[in-house]
């Protein structure tokens, strides 16, 4: 019985070429649409997590204000100071850490034999090249004995070693900091900069230690730390620590600045799915519009094989039979259509590649551009979208054929 009602499908949508290609088509660039625009929804977020990936999304920088709120007996306006004291406070009270680098920084002349200029110089702890992912590309990161025997070595930014030494080989050369002499153990491999006031990639980092040759170290300039868990716990956790050792009130947040990338996150994440919610509905439009040229030219082929529905009925053919049969032609329509849209909406991800997207602004940023990711979680959702599109294009007129008088039907010419 199925097999006859869509042989009897098959042979319509034949017999009719030119209107079923011409729907076909239809509903082609309809499930194309919506799979396209989902890929590009998802390459947009995935371009997102790719910026913040550049520096790994578990991590907090912690940095001191000036208090804004009474704690106590002491009045609002106090300059909050942290000390290396912090970084154990914050170890031994803070769940889940994992790494915990101070923080100095101070823009001196940077200078060899040939150029100089003034760059932000930066005194961490060696864990901060897994806190902040600076990956190396030529040369090593300072270790622990680097730091304790306070050794004159230093990690330079792609640019500066660019600016500094052109195409010359870096490691081992020698570079004056504020005067001082360091040794070149390592090159950073680029991260994304923005424009040239971003300095990131022409930072030099040095043991936190010898960093008390150019500034005491008395005082931090911030702390960063990477962790496991939930960032908000975490940043609570951290906010407590501090304004107990401190004296000012946790949820003073200007006493203390705290950079959370996971919040900041969130908040993009946010974004993008109201953004992929914004190109289903447009999508589904698309793909709607494709369904009702569908139905219109279903409800034609019905006029038109009226007196064929008359014969059907008194040769004895029941309502299901009828709507059955006309159903059947939608749905393979709209199946054919369907393979056809997917294989057209693969061909234009590949054939497109990468968008122009974070590049335009930013330099070394060419993994946050924007893919078209098709993934099968979007053909399953772009497929139940075009079952029920054709199921209601179909459906109308196929209760209208099987709901046709069979005497009237045999009398229509």
């Amino acid at each position: 019985m199925l097999r006859d009602l869509w042989g009897q499908a098959y042979g319509a949508m034949v017999y009719n070429r030119r209107r079923t290609t011409i729907t076909i088509i239809g509903m082609a660039w309809g499930i194309a649409t919506v799979v396209l625009l989902l890929a590009y929804g998802a390459g947009f977020g995935r371009a997102i997590e790719a910026i913040f990936a550049q520096w790994g999304t578990q991590l907090i920088g912690v940095f001191p204000g000036r208090t804004s709120e009474q704690a106590g007996g002491t009045k609002a306006g106090v300059q909050v100071r942290f000390t290396q004291d912090d970084l154990d406070r914050l170890w031994n009270t803070v769940p889940n850490l994992q790494h915990v680098s101070p923080m100095l920084s101070k823009n001196v002349p940077v200078a060899n034999e040939l150029h100089t200029y003034t760059w932000s110089v930066n005194g961490y702890r060696p864990d901060i090249q897994d806190i902040l992912k600076l990956d190396i590309d030529s040369g090593r990161f300072f270790t622990d004995l680097d730091d304790q025997q306070r050794s004159h070595v230093a990690v330079i930014g792609s640019e500066a070693k660019t600016k500094l030494f052109s195409g010359q080989y870096a490691i081992g050369q020698r570079i004056r900091l504020n005067g001082i002499s360091f040794t070149v153990i390592g090159v950073l491999k680029p991260k994304m900069q923005e424009g040239d006031d971003d300095d990131n990639n022409r930072q030099v980092d040095i043991p936190f230690n010898t960093m008390g040759d150019i500034k005491d170290l008395k005082y931090l300039d911030g702390i960063w730390m990477n962790y496991t868990g939930d960032h908000m716990i975490v940043e609570q956790a951290i906010r407590n620590t501090l304004a107990a050792a401190h004296n000012f009130r946790p949820s003073d947040h200007n006493a203390i600045f705290v950079a959370n990338l996971m919040e900041q996150l969130k908040q993009f994440r946010i974004i993008i799915i109201a953004l992929q919610i914004l190109l289903l509905f447009i999508g589904g439009l698309t793909l709607g519009i494709a369904g009702i040229g569908l139905m219109n030219i279903m409800l034609v082929a019905v006029q038109q094989r009226t007196r064929e529905i008359g014969i059907e009925k008194a040769l004895g053919a029941r309502k299901k039979h009828i709507l059955i049969q006309f159903l059947a032609e939608a749905l393979v329509i709209t199946g054919v259509g369907g393979a056809i849209g997917i294989v057209l909406a693969y061909a234009v991800a590949i054939g497109v590649g990468r968008i122009t997207f974070y590049s335009a602004l930013a330099s070394n940023a060419e993994a946050a551009d924007i893919r078209l990711l098709i993934s099968p979680a979007i053909v399953l959702v772009a497929t139940g979208i075009l079952i029920v599109v054709g199921m209601v294009s179909g459906m109308i007129p196929a209760i209208k054929a099987a709901n046709l008088n069979p005497i009237e039907a045999l009398r229509y010419e």
